[in-house]
């Protein structure tokens, strides 16, 4: 069963905010955690900022944010502001009372599996200081049936928590907005559960759609899946295109331009980011491997690194160039590495070119990187791995560059 509710207008139960200090967020100074914690205490609750990551809680203290938040750093000023934030580390200083919000999720092993062993790990940790009756929120992507195995594994101790399901599905960097924008899935393992989760997200949703937990799991892992399917397409029909000798950007504008049923097609590039290929590959674990649309789409996204530097091999006698990767994030205008194919190109080169250089005007995590103008001059050969909007106008001193995105304007560009 799918059921609306509209966010404004929320039940007469439900409380203009929390009480002060009985909403806590763990793994609340992440990338899921803070666009959440700050959407909260700019509606008055106050938060409990629950991290193990003692640096990037130090960070949030001084008024400043760990990574690039789109409009996170006005709302966390504010909020520091009217002490609407607490920050904690230790499981000792969970808030007693309200909601506690879990933003850990599933990862995946050396063998593709999903680890649920982190989330039981975490959920360990805090139920010496959780009490009956509590919520107890997942937020992030989790393996299909997990919501119900929490809620089974805290009855054989004997514990009584109200578990809900409630999945974030924002882009990286616009969470904040975003929130404000997107329908928010609810779910929980008792009536109860729903009922209070729903409550709970009324005050920041926009709208809500209740489901049953597998459900909420389902529609989770179904939008990344599908988003990480459309790329592979694209990246498909860019080999395809690029095998037949012909400029894969003349074919792209040809299907799109005033098309309206082609206006979703996007186009070619690195497919990357914590979510997208994992979440596919926890369906596929979860299919027993007869996913086939997502086992085949991690072959296309994650070889077109692997293609391109064959393609280039071919081309040039790498072991005497020097090769400029322009972009680390994995994705354009952010800082977050995590899971970028850039690292993937970096590592597959090593091994066939003289030297590597790499340069991201937004990554202040590796230090490995050096500045644009000294990558630019010291490489025979660019390759456009994250579209930042700073590259695009670049003046590339005439130095060959590798686009799959088909993303610059004025470049020697290797298509």
């Amino acid at each position: 069963m799918c059921v609306n509710i509209a966010a404004s207008e929320p039940t007469a139960a439900m409380p203009a905010r929390l009480d002060a200090g009985d909403l806590t967020v763990v793994g609340g100074a992440g990338h899921v955690g803070i666009p959440l914690v700050l959407a909260f205490a700019e509606v008055g609750y106050r938060v409990n900022v629950h991290d193990i990551n003692r640096a990037a809680l130090t960070t949030l203290q001084s008024g400043r944010l760990p990574f690039i938040e789109h409009g996170g750093e006005e709302l966390l000023l504010g909020a520091l502001k009217r002490n609407r934030l607490v920050f904690t580390s230790s499981p000792a200083d969970i808030f007693p009372a309200g909601p506690v919000i879990i933003t850990i999720g599933t990862p995946i092993d050396e063998f593709l599996n999903p680890v649920r062993q982190v989330v039981q790990d975490c959920i360990d940790a805090l139920l010496p200081h959780l009490a009956d009756g509590q919520l107890l929120v997942l937020r992030s992507t989790v393996f299909p049936g997990t919501t119900d195995w929490l809620d089974a594994y805290l009855r054989r101790k004997n514990r009584d928590l109200k578990v809900a399901f409630c999945p974030e599905r924002m882009v990286q960097g616009h969470g904040i907005r975003e929130l404000k924008e997107t329908p928010q899935i609810v779910s929980g393992t008792t009536a109860a559960a729903e009922e209070e989760a729903a409550k709970l997200f009324s005050a920041i949703a926009p709208e809500l759609i209740v489901v049953q937990p597998r459900e909420a799991e389902f529609a989770k892992l179904f939008s990344n899946a599908y988003r990480y399917i459309e790329f592979a397409t694209a990246n498909q029909f860019y080999l395809i295109t690029k095998s037949a000798g012909l400029d894969f950007r003349k074919v792209y504008d040809a299907m799109k331009r005033n098309y309206p049923r082609a206006r979703g097609i996007p186009s070619p590039g690195l497919a990357a980011g914590p979510c997208l290929m994992k979440d596919t590959m926890q369906l596929a674990a979860f299919a027993q491997n007869q996913f086939s649309l997502g086992n085949a789409a991690m072959l296309v996204n994650e070889g077109l690194v692997l293609h391109v530097c064959d393609d280039l091999r071919g081309r040039y006698d790498l072991s005497r160039m020097t090769i400029g990767l322009l972009g680390m994030a994995f994705k354009a205008d952010i800082d977050d590495t995590r899971a970028s194919l850039s690292y993937k190109f970096k590592k597959a080169l090593a091994s066939l070119a003289e030297a590597v250089l790499t340069t991201d005007p937004f990554v202040t995590t590796d230090r490995d990187l050096v500045p644009l103008d000294d990558v630019i001059r010291r490489s025979d050969l660019l390759i456009l791995c994250a579209p930042h909007s700073a590259y695009r106008d670049l003046d590339f001193a005439g130095k060959p560059v590798v686009d799959v995105w088909g993303f610059l304007t004025k470049a020697n560009v290797i298509a």
